[in-house]
């Protein structure tokens, strides 16, 4: 099945299975190799993407459901001379380890300070259920996410 998919902000075609996950397509076809496949259903988050502005698994998102659908992976976030408040954030407060999971934290992250650009810690925990880290122990990371809704 050819793919008409516009993600962070470029329409692209890409040739999938129309059941192949998302995540194969943009990490495969498209070379945006930012948005991790962990687990691959959908218990890690490692894949998260933002499709339409909601934050999503990619791994477990058809691709067929994308046609057409504005989608943002990590590269699209920032710039490559500027990073995102909450990018340097996670670099400033020690929540990036290992990475494999800060693509898909950062990701959630996002969304959620878009929704709620002042969260509590409460608030933090449960928008990033979902989004496992086995290096952090989340302490940094829940402070990173906090220090941007502080400053906002």
């Amino acid at each position: 099945m050819k793919l008409t998919l516009r993600v962070n902000g470029i329409e692209q075609t890409a040739e999938a299975d129309p059941l192949q996950p998302l995540a194969r397509v943009l990490r495969e076809q498209l070379n945006l190799r930012g948005t991790k496949i962990g687990c691959g259903n959908g218990e890690c988050g490692a894949c998260t993407v933002w499709v339409e502005g909601e934050a999503v698994c990619s791994c477990l998102y058809p691709a067929f459901r994308a046609e057409g659908c504005a989608i943002t992976t990590i590269e699209g976030l920032a710039t490559p001379e500027r990073l995102t408040a909450l990018q340097q954030a996670f670099i400033d407060h020690g929540a990036t380890q290992c990475g494999f999971c800060t693509s898909g934290m950062i990701m959630a992250a996002s969304a959620l300070l878009a929704r709620n650009p002042q969260p509590t810690e409460a608030d933090v925990v449960h928008g990033l259920t979902g989004n496992i880290c086995r290096c952090t122990g989340y302490r940094q990371i829940i402070d990173a996410v906090l220090s941007v809704g502080n400053k906002q």
